[in-house]
């Protein structure tokens, strides 16, 4: 089970690949791999319906927290899983002639689409409660891609994010249940959760937070909207998603947790009153309808009141049935969808008033759609009718136990069975039969397409499936029988075809004759033409929630983001100080020992740095202002390199050197001088705030030191880093093993403000243009790498010897500077040096792990280099010297980094962990290779791109921009 959860993680990566591709035909590829999950469930069983056998795997994923990635396969878990994987293959196949006109442009949709079957096959089979969340979440994000899929459509979006704002919303107060319940009980097993059957308030807690999560995945009152919203999407996720798949979530959770909490105080309150209104509120409104999916979708959200009902009763009888009614409704619902989904693309649309006499023309789909709704109504010999009356059997007998929960479930149960025949007979009548118009004259038929027979096989299937189920009802029985004993004692019944002259028997036929004559009478008194009965509705209350948090937003945003940065600055400042200053008032120590200094230079160099600070302050000119807060940068460098951190004073001075030149690159876009309205406001109360956070920090700093109570971990980190991460360099073995985690999250951030910043500066496209020599072959690349460009009628060319006899350029781009700006000594140092400290950044990261150096000091030099051809070069020579587009090196770096951090995994050991090779390598020694290389290597790469996006952006691209403001005539 657990290979299979990889399988399906494995497949919705590559499937996507395959349909780039084959096209659409590589869903049948796809559905091999639902396909062979079906398969291995029915090959266990045997061991499944022994219980004491149970199918049982378990990984220990994260130990400390106790959270395991087990798997087991009970009855439930059994039934939920060949429904999952049997229609997730039946639905698969069908796209592949659903989407035969879209070829690759499905490609994320089906890799998404597998990749949910995986996050349900999980769902519906891990033991661990966690991990149920887990995946539980993981449905909802794959179901909000999924629904969204027209993501130009505005109906596809707005029904996406509604069906995602609702699950998760949900999921979260679920998980709050879940953390209680595990909490309370000692466990997150669920197999152990349901032998310790916990009981008290906060169980009874938990319980109602559980059944939230249930009723809004499952689309329960009152939020049962965001399912008839989710039409929006292809017919396939409706199949799939709303039919067998998503919306079963929820009543999986009834199940699962029905056997110890069904008798428990808010259980059947909540479950049984939301189930019945939910039941006759989708039923009535299915009756309104006139698009064929609207109708299926309200019926199912009736369908799934009928199915918390049942399953969440507690007795075994109706246990029994609520499962047999969960398989029912997976093949027939199905079914209906798909064949909605063949009349929506041979003809363009599911209205019904456009629809006439469609049943003649398509005989075998008609017979598929009637066959399943009779498995629907509960008409025999379906599924459906064996479902249903042993349900009524099963509430009947409770009711006259005296129960008044079970008339009130039988009374709401057998509305919604006329309910159900009623909207069931509408879908019939609106999609085959032949109609009459306002005039009533006979419509003209609908002129039908017949489709190919591949495209209807997925329906017959099911529709072939829901007969056989119920005419093997015994069969049947014996499989569920091991799931209704868990709820009790008492004798479950059976399933059959045949129970004799019953009251159910009666209950069933007046509720199917009761519910055509319902249909009829909407028909003849156009009741089901009527505006909408209720002026307010749940859908209105979410999107007036949505609204007002719209609003709130907007007015929050007003009164706090006034445009001021100062002001921003300021207010965190003054928290700060206010905050310090308390903590330090109340706990300040009695006496402090202070050293006046810790080497001389700090006393030569903290004064300059304060001077700087002081002249900063003044300084009119920006660029001025700049160097000088520089200056303390630099300070910081000589303080690190007196104080026997040279690893932090390279990495600062690089650090220093590269903010330079971006405050330089931003610069060229603003006067040079600052202006009057540039001069600050309230000087005295900023000089004020100025020297109390001064003073304030001072103290923090001086109260820390002092606060130590026992030796710092620090002085352990030379052994830690030698034995774990088998380095000599304290600061690079913390940054890649010891706290790789937080370089982690680093290196997330510099990617984000890479893409931040060439967001804000690229304006039309985010593509790298500026290169001149990227879309040439590599050979005529070398062959002209030193040959200036020349102005031709067909654009910038490289020199030849047909177009000039000029000298060759000792860099590429160098000529396209402008004379008065161009320095032939800077382009001879920067071309002999620029490959020197290319070299110079590859040996600082890989001698990094035992000296000064590493991934990230080895970055800024590389990027200082390439910093060297952009100011000498021009954009042109930056386009020369980096090839390459600045996302690629992102996404390499980031790509690398995780993946040393998640491949020790595969081998037991934890994140990050280290492995070091050592080897005796003739004429070269004795070498070492530490596998936190290879993350290092990605930092190294991240830190390159950073820079390299910097430049293309606020560097190449505002030159791009200026050139072509000037060209128009534009004034800079």
């Amino acid at each position: 089970m657990l290979l299979l959860l990889a399988v399906f993680l494995a497949g919705s990566l590559v499937l996507p690949l395959l349909v780039r591709w084959l096209g659409a035909q590589a869903f049948v590829l796809g559905a091999l791999v639902p396909a062979a999950a079906f398969v291995h469930a029915l090959t266990q069983t045997p061991r499944v319906l022994d219980a004491a056998d149970a199918p049982f795997e378990n990984y220990a994923w994260i130990p400390q927290l106790g959270l395991n990635l087990s798997m087991r396969m009970d009855v439930l878990g059994w039934v939920l899983t060949l429904i999952v994987t049997g229609v997730g293959a039946l639905v698969l196949l069908y796209c592949r002639w659903y989407f035969h006109d879209d070829g690759r442009e499905v490609a994320q949709f089906a890799g998404v689409l597998l990749g949910f079957a995986g996050a349900m096959y999980g769902l519906v089979l891990t033991d661990d409660l966690v991990m149920l969340v887990m995946f539980w979440e993981l449905t909802s994000i794959l179901s909000y891609l999924l629904i969204g899929h027209y993501r130009r459509r505005a109906a596809s979006r707005r029904a996406a994010l509604q069906a995602l704002l609702v699950t998760t919303l949900g999921g979260l107060v679920m998980f709050v249940g879940v953390v209680l319940l595990v909490v309370d009980a000692g466990t997150s097993s669920i197999r152990e959760l349901l032998a310790l059957a916990p009981t008290g308030p906060l169980v009874d807690a938990a319980i109602v937070m559980l059944l939230i999560g249930a009723i809004s995945k499952s689309a329960l009152f009152p939020f049962h909207f965001w399912l008839p919203g989710a039409m929006a999407a292809p017919t396939p996720v409706s199949a799939y998603l709303h039919a067998a798949a998503m919306v079963k979530a929820g009543i999986y959770l009834i199940a699962r947790f029905a056997p110890i909490f069904a008798l428990s105080a808010p259980w059947r309150p909540i479950v049984i009153t939301l189930g019945v209104f939910t039941l006759l509120l989708g039923g009535i409104q299915a009756l309104r309808e006139t698009d064929l999916k609207r109708i299926l979708a309200f019926g199912t959200v009736s369908q799934l009141g009928f199915f918390a009902v049942v399953v969440g009763y507690g007795t075994p009888a109706a246990a029994l049935a609520g499962l047999a009614l969960v398989i029912g409704h997976a093949l027939f619902k199905s079914a209906l969808f798909l064949i909605v989904g063949v009349i929506d693309r041979q003809l363009s649309t599911r209205d019904i008033d456009e629809l006439s006499g469609v049943g003649r023309q398509a005989p075998v789909m008609a017979t598929a759609a009637f066959i399943s709704v009779a498995s629907m109504m509960g008409v025999a010999p379906t599924i459906g009718y064996v479902a249903k009356e042993s349900t009524l059997t099963a509430l009947l007998e409770d009711a006259q136990h005296g129960s008044v929960w079970g008339w009130v479930a039988l009374a709401g149960v057998t509305l919604g069975a006329i309910l159900t025949a009623a909207y069931g007979c509408r879908f019939l009548w609106g999609a085959f039969w032949r109609k009459k118009d306002a005039a009533g004259a006979p419509m003209p038929e609908t002129a039908w397409p017949d489709p190919p027979v591949g495209f209807l096989s997925a329906p017959i299937v099911l529709a072939g499936l829901t007969l056989a189920a119920g005419i093997g009802a015994p069969a049947v029985d014996v499989a569920l029988q091991g799931y209704a004993t868990t709820l009790g004692d008492e004798e479950p019944g059976h399933l059959a075809l045949w129970h004799g002259l019953e009251p159910a028997l009666l209950l069933s036929i007046g509720a199917i004759i009761a519910g055509i004559g319902v249909f009829v009478l909407s028909i003849r008194t156009r009741w089901d033409r009527r505006a909408r009965m209720l002026r307010f509705t749940a859908a209105d209350a979410y999107y007036l929630v949505m609204r007002g948090v719209d609003r709130l937003s907007v007015l929050t945003t007003s009164l706090t983001q006034r445009g001021s940065l100062p002001l921003y600055v300021g207010t965190i400042f003054v928290v700060l100080l206010a905050a310090e200053a308390t903590a330090l008032v109340a706990a300040m120590p009695d006496r402090v020992a202070l050293s006046a200094w810790h080497t001389p230079v700090q006393i030569v160099v903290a004064p300059v740095m304060a001077v700087a600070g002081i002249i900063a302050v003044r300084a009119r000119k920006r660029y001025t202002g700049v160097v000088l807060v520089s200056v303390t940068g630099l300070g910081m460098v000589v303080l690190f390199a007196t104080s026997g951190a040279p690893d932090l004073a390279l990495t600062q001075i690089l650090v220093e050197t590269v903010t330079m030149v971006t405050f330089a690159l931003v610069l060229r876009r603003l006067p040079s001088r600052m202006g009057e309205h540039n001069a600050s406001v309230g000087r005295i109360p900023r000089a004020v705030l100025a020297v109390g956070v001064g003073v304030v920090m001072a103290f923090v700093a001086i109260v820390a030191t002092q606060a130590r109570m026992f030796d710092p971990i620090s002085l352990d980190f030379p052994q830690l880093a030698y034995d774990l991460g088998h380095g000599k360099n304290v600061v690079n073995v913390a940054l890649v093993d010891l706290r790789g985690w937080d370089t982690m999250g680093e290196l997330s951030v510099l990617v984000l403000a890479a893409t931040g910043v060439a967001s804000l500066v690229f304006v039309t496209h985010r593509a790298d243009l500026l290169s001149a020599t990227r879309d040439l072959p590599e050979t005529k690349r070398r062959s002209t790498a030193r040959r200036p460009m020349v102005e031709t009628d067909e654009g910038l060319r490289f020199q030849t010897a047909e177009n000039s006899d000029a000298p060759r350029a000792w860099l590429v781009g160098g000529q396209q500077v402008k004379a008065e700006n161009r320095s032939i000594l800077l382009e001879v140092i920067v071309r002999v040096l620029f490959h020197t400290i290319i070299l110079v950044s590859i040996y600082l990261l890989f001698a990094g792990h035992n000296g000064p150096g590493g991934g990230f000091a080895g970055g800024l030099v590389a990027g200082m280099a390439l910093v060297m051809r952009y100011i000498a070069g021009g954009r042109w020579e930056l386009g020369a010297a980096a090839p390459t587009d600045a996302g690629r090196l992102l996404g390499a770096g980031l790509t690398l980094a995780v993946g040393a951090a998640l491949l020790p995994l595969f081998f037991g050991m934890a994140p990050l962990q280290s492995t070091v090779w050592e080897a005796d390598v003739p004429l070269l020694g004795h070498l070492e290779f530490v596998s936190s290389t290879v993350f290092d290597i990605g930092v190294y790469l991240v830190v390159i791109g950073l820079v390299l996006d910097v430049l293309r952006s606020l560097g190449a691209e505002v030159d791009r921009q200026t050139l072509e403001m000037r060209s128009r005539g534009v004034v800079i």
